[in-house]
């Protein structure tokens, strides 16, 4: 027996699954806002990336335009990236407001100290 003053009501199935349904949608919700706010990948087609020869994979430089390229040499390795390590995608100093591949290159590499 209870002595506090609200009732408990059994919780029915239609109730439940709506509670579900409700749940799902706001997380959805803020998911979808986490992911708008993410900063947009760069573009290797961006006139800011063409300029500095930037590609997505460090494996796809075109060595005889960029002789200074370095095997090994990425993004990842590269003094201009920021953010997190472990993410696919980070910001780079060189391109505020977007992100690039860790995996990528561009002409402006210069080795982490």
């Amino acid at each position: 027996m209870h002595s506090g003053t609200m009732q408990e009501l059994p919780l029915s199935r239609r109730r439940f699954v709506g509670s579900l349904l409700l749940g799902t949608a706001a997380g959805a919700l803020t998911v979808g806002r986490a992911a708008a706010d993410a900063p947009p990948k760069l573009d290797v087609k961006d006139p800011a990336a063409m300029a500095v020869g930037y590609v997505d994979n460090a494996n796809q430089v075109d060595t005889k335009k960029y002789p200074s390229y370095v095997q090994g040499s990425n993004c990842e390795n590269c003094l201009q990236l920021q953010g997190k390590p472990g993410n696919e995608y980070r910001p780079c100093s060189l391109f505020a407001g977007k992100v690039v591949a860790v995996g990528g290159w561009c002409s402006a590499w210069t080795a982490e100290m």
